[in-house]
């Protein structure tokens, strides 16, 4: 498995609300997704992004960050060798993504996704 690329995941209240200030004042202009629970703001020609989040749809416990890889099967089964803690098994989301959530040994919970590009 290898990671392609980490998005952090900040907790908002409101999605809405928060937008303006991570598109318009930090520059991230490209709206790469919405869910209206979750949304990634993107600088195109950078590739610098956040996601926002204001409670995981599936998941009992939030994410600190996005990890995608081009393996998702095969990081599931490493974490599963490794005796982590897996907060939400692997699934294949309503919206299309393929992920698990796993708590690191230092207690941060990563939600490890499938690289769809």
């Amino acid at each position: 498995m290898r990671a392609t690329k980490i998005v952090t995941n900040l907790p908002v209240s409101n999605i809405d609300g928060a937008k303006a200030f991570y598109q318009e004042f930090l520059g991230l202009s490209e709206e790469e997704f919405n869910l209206g629970w979750v949304a990634r703001f993107t600088e195109p020609s950078s590739g610098a992004s956040v996601q926002l989040v204001t409670g995981d749809e599936t998941s009992p416990e939030d994410s600190a960050m996005s990890v995608m890889v081009d393996d998702v099967e095969a990081a599931y089964e490493e974490a599963v060798a490794r005796s982590y803690d897996i907060v939400h098994a692997l699934t294949t989301e309503p919206w299309g993504v393929r992920r698990f959530l796993v708590r690191s040994p230092d207690g941060t919970v990563v939600n490890i996704v499938h690289d769809h590009s």
